[in-house]
C-alpha cells in the first residue's frame, strides 16, 4: 500500500466515523441512554420481568432481537484463534470499524420497530438468548443500561428440559417446523449441554457488566419472585430511571403468577412453576451433580448457602 493511498484511507476512515457520530446524535433514533438490557440466560424469568418493566407508560419491550448471539458466537467462537488476525471481520485490531456499525444497527432496528419511543421513552431489550454478545454490545452502546438476571442453574436447566419434553410448547413448535431435539432421548447429555451453555452465558453477561461504567444492576431471579414490588423498586433506583410507585405497582400486579390464567401455566407452558428450588422435584441426583460439576464456580460465587447438594440427595 503506497503512502499516498494509506492517507486517503485514513481520511475516508475519519469521514466514515465522522458521519457516524452525526447520525447517532440526529432524530429519528431511539436515545441509546434510554435502551435498557437484560442479559444473563433463557428461562430465568426474563420474559416476566421484561412485561413488567416494557409495559409501563411511555415504554415497550423488543422481545430478543438476538443480535448478541449473531455477533457474540461468530466473535467468541465461530473463529476461534483467527480473531487478532487481519483479515477476519470483527478482528480486535479494526474493532473501530465495526463497532460502530454493530451500534448503528441496533439503533437503527429499535426506531423502525418502535417509532413512538424516537421522542423519547424507554426500550427494554430482553436478550437473554443474546447474552454471549453483551460485552460488544455494551461497549457499542455504552450509554446504555444493563440488567444481569441470573437464576440458580440448577432451576434453569429443569426449566429447560420441562420446555423440550414431549408435548411441550417449545417441542410443537420445533415439530411444526421439523426439528427433532428432544432431551428425553439423553437427558444427562442434555443436561451437561445446557449447563455449560449457563456458564458461557453467564460468564459472558458478568463479563460485560464489570466493564459497564454506566448504569447497572444485578437482579437475582429468586429474589424477584419474594419481593417483587421492593426488587423493581431498587432496579428502577439503581438504573436512575424515573417511575411512579403506584404505575410500577399495577404493573407488578398485572404480571403476577397469580394473574396468569390456569390453562396458561404449568408443566410443558411457557410459563411452568416460577418455583425457586424446584428443580429438587424435577432432576435426578446424576443430574444436579452434572450441573454442580459445571457450574460450581458460579454457584459459589452467586448461591454459596445452596452452591452443593452431594451428600444430601
Amino acid at each position: 500500500m503506497t503512502p499516498r493511498f494509506k492517507r486517503a484511507w485514513r481520511r475516508a476512515l475519519r469521514k466514515g466515523a465522522s458521519l457516524r457520530s452525526r447520525a447517532r446524535r440526529s432524530p429519528g433514533r431511539v436515545r441509546p441512554e434510554n435502551i435498557v438490557w437484560i442479559f444473563g440466560t433463557g428461562r430465568s424469568g426474563s420474559t416476566w420481568l421484561g412485561s413488567m418493566m416494557g409495559g409501563l407508560d411511555g415504554c415497550a419491550m423488543w422481545n430478543e432481537p438476538l443480535v448478541g448471539n449473531l455477533f457474540g458466537n461468530f466473535h467468541y467462537f465461530r473463529v476461534g484463534g483467527r480473531k487478532p488476525g487481519r483479515q477476519y471481520i470483527l478482528g480486535e485490531p479494526y474493532k473501530e470499524t465495526w463497532l460502530g456499525p454493530m451500534r448503528d444497527l441496533v439503533l437503527g432496528g429499535a426506531a423502525a420497530r418502535f417509532p413512538e419511543l424516537m421522542e423519547g421513552g424507554y426500550l427494554i431489550i430482553k436478550e437473554p438468548n443474546g447474552s454471549i454478545g453483551s460485552p460488544l454490545l455494551m461497549e457499542a452502546l455504552p450509554e446504555s443500561r444493563m440488567i444481569f438476571l441470573i437464576r440458580d442453574p440448577r432451576d434453569v436447566v429443569a426449566s429447560s428440559m420441562d420446555a423440550r419434553s414431549e408435548g411441550s410448547w417449545l417441542q410443537e413448535r420445533r415439530e411444526a417446523r421439523r426439528r427433532t431435539s428432544k432431551p428425553d432421548r439423553n437427558p444427562n447429555v442434555y443436561v451437561r449441554m445446557r449447563a455449560n451453555s449457563y456458564v458461557q452465558q453467564i460468564e459472558k453477561t458478568g463479563q460485560a457488566y464489570r466493564a459497564h461504567g454506566g448504569h447497572k444492576v444485578m437482579v437475582r431471579y429468586e429474589d424477584l419472585r419474594a419481593d417483587t414490588l421492593e426488587t423493581m423498586k431498587r432496579i428502577y433506583t439503581a438504573l436512575e430511571i424515573p417511575v411512579e410507585e403506584a404505575e410500577l405497582a399495577r404493573s407488578v400486579e398485572k404480571n403476577s403468577w397469580e394473574n396468569i390464567p390456569e390453562q396458561e401455566k404449568g408443566e410443558g407452558k411457557k410459563r411452568r412453576k416460577a418455583k425457586p428450588g424446584g428443580w429438587k422435584e424435577d432432576l435426578t441426583a446424576r443430574q444436579v451433580e452434572i450441573v454442580e460439576e459445571i457450574t460450581g464456580p458460579l454457584l459459589n460465587e452467586f448461591y454459596p448457602h445452596t452452591a452443593t447438594t452431594r451428600g444430601a440427595l
